[in-house]
This record gives structure tokens, sequence and C-alpha cells, in this order.
């Protein structure tokens, strides 16, 4: 009887003992599981945030596009990727400030200029944007549609506002039976 109540235990014993010992419980080479650490290159960063970002997963781009920001430093190229990520998450004034700084760095780089633009826009500071993306289409010398585009529409958001002023105009809530209600604006 006192045998049994030590079983349990004993067989973990010889178990831990096996997994210590040389070909014990390890992977063979045959094996179909992952092995433990990866051996040669990485893939590089910016291409897994480009991927991503094609997928839509935003938040893993950015994380990245920081990876590749700590492996090559801050190039133009990862500064405007992080730039469009921070677009994509709709944190604006972050990648507003990123975009610029990638702008000071290449004063060339057309994708920069183009995301700034459209950071510009999201905002709502039409005329700044229109100027940017003159830049952006300047240095591209009108190859892209994309760009050409977004310059039409901000300089058309430049010239005329895109909404009417609101009109404030009062509500009144009328009860028409039980649990029933009727919203009717007064004129």
């Amino acid at each position: 009887m006192r045998l049994t109540r030590f079983a349990p235990l004993a067989a973990l014993s010889l178990c831990l003992l096996a997994a210590c010992m040389p070909g014990g419980l390890g992977a063979s080479k045959g094996s179909p599981f992952a092995p433990g650490a990866a051996e040669g290159e990485g893939v590089d960063g910016l291409i897994v945030g480009h991927r991503l970002m094609a997928a839509g997963e935003y938040e893993l781009a950015l994380k990245a596009y920081y990876r590749a920001a700590g492996e090559q430093g801050a190039t133009v190229d990862v500064l405007s990727a992080i730039g469009s990520a921070d677009l994509k998450l709709g944190r604006l004034g972050q990648a507003e400030q990123i975009l610029r700084r990638a702008t000071e760095k290449d004063e060339r780089f057309v994708p920069a200029w183009n995301n700034l633009g459209v950071v510009l826009m999201e905002q709502g500071k039409a005329a700044e944007a229109a100027r940017v993306f003159q830049i952006a289409y300047g240095l591209d010398s009108g190859e892209s549609d994309a760009i050409r585009q977004n310059l039409r529409l901000a300089l058309a958001k430049k010239q005329k506002p895109a909404y009417d002023p609101p009109t404030d105009r009062p509500f009144k809530l009328v009860r028409r039976g039980v649990g029933e209600y009727l919203l009717l604006t007064e004129q």
C-alpha cells in the first residue's frame, strides 16, 4: 500500500532523469517539430512591415518598422514607413511629426511628402496639404496618378470648404404611445 503512494513520484523521477541523459527527451533531427533557436539571418523588418500593412495589421507593422529602425537606423524609408503606420492607426500627430523628420532627412523622397500631405488633409489643413502635394508632384515629375489625385482634392478643398456651417435647430421629442417617441425639428 505504501509503494502505490510513491509510484507517481517514482515515474516522474524517471522521466526527469531521462530528460537529463544524452538523447533523452530532445528533438531528433528528423522531428517535425520546430527547432529551438533560429539560425541564419532574420527577414528585414521593412519587408515584414510592408506585408503586414498590406494585410491590414497596422499595429504589428509598426512594431516591425521599429525593429527595422533598431537594425538599420532611422533612415528615410523607415521613418516614412513608421509615419504611414501611424497614419493608418489614426495617430495623426505622431504621423505628422515622423513624416516631417523623414522629409528633413531626404528632401527628395516622394512617398514621405505624399503621406505627409495625406496626414495634413486628415487634420483639415488643406492649404498646407496642397503645398506638400505640389512638392511631391514636382519631385515625382507628375508620374503618379495617386499624387495628382491627392493634389486635385487638396486644391479643391482649399478653394471651397467641404461643409456648410451647421444650422442650430432645436429638436422636440414627442411621445406617441407606450415606448414610442417621435423626434421633430422646429423650423
